[in-house]
């Protein structure tokens, strides 16, 4: 069996059999690994490969109400670091990534490093915030440029250097404090950190902003990615009367 059935066989599964995009990048890997590892050959350049498609799945996006109800159920640096998910549209690592001396207070803004992609980028640094971080390092344009803006509350031991240092706070507790306060605030949708960044964007395009804008902010290499926020606007279907109201009662 050489490249020619592989790929049709692959292209069954896509095709025919309408399998998920995983199950056939693990029957490829399998085939790989057979050729690579049992047989000693390899497989060529697959020409003709019909990719399996992985289907569009529309994300939850809080109203605005929603976000200050969950916000009112955190303090201290946990509404802080999830204002910042929602205002700037950050992901979660990008935010527990952030050092202080990324954050721009005369401009305004944040500066990503090493986002999705390895890429930077510069995004919005909301103003009503601005307080809450330059009382927490109010000696930020001074010294301590490369501390975490949230750090751990316990030291750990540096897998590389086994010096002992101050890492960020983990992810899991951010993650749990949302999902508790989400449950404080009576919110039936799933919440999640992602969820705050899915807000962002939307918030934006029913504003009015443009969706390059939009684009850039996220960060998203490609703008079809961006524009699945479209199609969860709240104003979309504001004007939009359904049949079933104009029958009579």
């Amino acid at each position: 069996m050489g490249a020619r059935e592989v790929t049709a066989f692959l292209n069954h599964l896509a095709t025919e059999r309408q399998v998920a995009a995983a199950t056939q990048n693990q029957a490829l890997a399998a085939l790989l690994f057979l050729y690579r590892e049992v047989l000693g050959t390899g497989l060529p350049w697959l020409d003709g490969l019909v990719r399996a498609r992985t289907p569009e799945r529309l994300p939850a996006v809080l109203t605005r109400e929603e976000v200050q109800a969950v916000l009112a159920q955190l303090t201290g640096p946990r509404r802080l670091l999830v204002g910042l998910l929602y205002g700037a549209g950050l992901r979660l690592n990008e935010c527990l990534s952030l050092r202080v001396k990324d954050v721009e207070f005369a401009g305004g803004k944040l500066v990503v490093r090493q986002g999705k992609g390895n890429r930077d980028r510069v995004t919005l640094l909301p103003r009503r915030l601005m307080p809450a971080l330059a009382g927490k390092y109010p000696k930020a344009g001074f010294s301590w440029g490369w501390q975490f803006v949230f750090p751990s509350g316990q030291h750990c031991r540096d897998p590389y250097t086994g010096r002992t240092v101050r890492f960020h706070v983990h992810e899991k507790t951010v993650q749990r404090a949302v999902r508790e306060a989400a449950g404080r605030a009576g919110i039936a949708k799933p919440v999640g950190c992602h969820t705050f960044r899915h807000a962002f964007a939307t918030d934006l395009l029913e504003s009015g902003h443009n969706i390059r804008v939009v684009q850039e902010l996220m960060g998203h290499k490609d703008v079809e990615t961006t524009m699945i926020y479209t199609h969860v606007m709240n104003n979309s279907l504001a004007a939009v009367r359904s049949p079933a109201d104009a029958l009579p009662a």
